[in-house]
């Protein structure tokens, strides 16, 4: 059962049940987080504290313009048919958390800080979310070299311990994550859309059923795909892991490139980048901005893999993170 804090900020911040609504729109992160500044400056304690609230005491406890808590009274009135749709998820085993929880991922609190997703739904073992691992990246169209590599790594993953974060795409993605469930390992897939249809596919329903794997979103889990969502998703899978490895990318275009640009810019995790003969334009310019190479043959040699990023990631000392409440 949800509590009071995590209701709100779904009833607040997503729009389960506004899909066929124009209006009110749900907050966005930035009206959230200046929302969970004033609650915290205000009589309340919780963002649970607002359900039930007239219009009139939201505009008074909160300090706010009468239009603002307007929508967020509609927002919140909306507890009815939100609850008949998080019955109806949870009967296909997708569940809610949010940055109120206590078991929200910590590393999503202190590496995106403000940024974290309010919200996050998810199917699967919520605890496999944050523990030690490879986020593994890549394009979908890979040569020989690449779908090996992507292999390799899953494989390493299983053999080690380590989760293996993916984006749950075509290609390096999949690939690896597969690798890695057939290790008897465990997997984590941050996705960008279609979280329902995915729980249909039989291998990942399995691997949910045993605990290796869980299957996460801060979109609404029957989003279709859209390229700004896929962008917006790559931190997640990043700020998760121990280290990123990059098994091929475009260059200068694509959500590889983004995503490994903007991780080397925030300093999250190292960034590992798969360097061979003939390897794609991309990984060669990931490495002169900065990315760790990552020889072929190292990634051959999967069983020593953590051994190798071990020794690399010493090299580099972390910046000093500081969470957020919710």
């Amino acid at each position: 059962m949800i509590s009071n804090d995590t209701l709100s900020m779904i009833l607040l911040c997503s729009r389960l049940g506004l899909e066929s609504q124009p209006d009110p729109k749900p907050l966005s992160l930035r009206a959230w987080n200046s929302l969970a500044l004033k609650i915290q400056g205000s009589s309340l304690d919780r963002p649970g504290d607002l359900l039930g609230m007239s219009v009139h005491d939201l505009e008074i406890v909160l300090d706010i313009e009468e239009q603002n808590a307007e929508t967020l009274f509609l927002l919140l009135d909306r507890v009815g048919s939100v609850a008949i749709e998080l019955e109806r998820l949870e009967s296909i085993g997708i569940k809610v958390i949010s940055r109120a929880d206590p078991d929200y991922p910590d590393r999503y609190r202190t590496r995106l800080k403000a940024s974290a997703p309010p919200v996050l739904f998810y199917s699967g073992e919520k605890a496999l979310l944050g523990q030690r691992g490879i986020a593994v990246v890549g394009s979908r169209h890979l040569d020989d070299v690449g779908k090996n590599c992507a292999d390799w790594i899953g494989n390493s993953c299983g053999l080690s311990g380590m989760v293996l974060y993916s984006g749950v795409a075509k290609g390096v993605d999949s690939i690896s994550m597969e690798a890695s469930l057939a290790a008897r390992g465990t997997a984590v897939g941050v996705m960008a859309n279609n979280l329902e249809s995915e729980l249909r596919k039989p291998a990942y329903r399995n691997a949910i059923q045993k605990g290796d794997l869980c299957l996460v979103t801060p979109y609404l889990p029957s989003a279709s795909f859209n390229v700004g969502l896929a962008m917006g998703r790559n931190r997640l899978i990043y700020t998760l892991s121990d280290y990123a490895i990059v098994v091929a990318s475009s260059a200068n275009k694509g959500g590889t490139w983004s995503g490994a640009l903007e991780n080397m810019k925030n300093e999250w995790v190292p960034l590992f980048v798969v360097s061979y003969e003939d390897m794609p334009e991309g990984n060669q310019l990931l490495l002169e901005r900065g990315g760790i190479e990552l020889p072929l043959a190292k990634v051959e040699d999967y069983t020593n893999l953590e051994t190798s990023l071990k020794e690399e990631a010493q090299k580099i000392q972390p910046k000093p993170t500081q969470g957020t409440l919710f």
